[in-house]
């Protein structure tokens, strides 16, 4: 982004860069999590598992994004590490719905973030720009297989995604500066 500069309160290609690393890490960990409670026989299951690919593949983009760029990743790593596998474990013990439920609430969360992003970068960086409008389409796919598997047959639907929409908006503030 030509013209930024400290203070600025435009994020930084870097920051987004950061940003993005995390949360596709934390969404291998939350399918990590579901799967380690489902296996993989049911359909929900499966389903969760197509997605946990496809959230592998953004994670090693971002990953080699930051080691070619010289971006610093996040210090909270260790932390999402472990929350989001327990945040996936749980919500699967909880049940199939709610381990839908977990996966609209974050893609909610995820499609604004990177509309955000994509309003904020214009023409600037055009291989993330690629990235992160790719990556935002097939993210909305993962909402609308959620709400296909019965997200909002969970128990305390609105509660449970409320909960973690605003999880999904704290490790998104913490991860840019942190």
């Amino acid at each position: 982004m030509s013209g930024w500069k400290p203070g600025d309160r435009r994020e930084s290609i870097d920051t987004m860069i950061r940003v993005d690393q995390a949360g596709e890490f934390g969404a291998t960990r939350i399918y990590g999590g579901q799967l380690a409670i489902m296996g993989d026989r049911t359909p929900s299951a499966r389903a969760i598992a197509g997605m946990a690919a496809q959230e592998e593949r953004h994670r090693a983009f971002f990953d080699a994004m930051i080691a070619q760029r010289g971006v610093r990743p996040t210090a909270l790593q260790p932390f999402w590490n472990v929350a989001g596998f327990a945040l996936g474990a749980v919500t699967a013990a909880i049940g199939p719905e709610a381990a839908m439920a977990c996966t609209a609430a974050v893609e909610t969360e995820i499609d604004r973030h990177y509309q955000q992003q994509l309003d904020t970068m214009g023409d600037s960086d055009p291989e993330l720009r690629g990235a992160v409008a790719e990556f935002r389409d097939e993210e909305l796919e993962h909402l609308d297989a959620a709400i296909a598997g019965g997200a909002e047959q969970a128990p305390a639907y609105a509660l449970l995604t409320g909960a973690i929409r605003l999880g999904c908006r704290v490790a998104i503030g913490l991860s840019k500066r942190i």
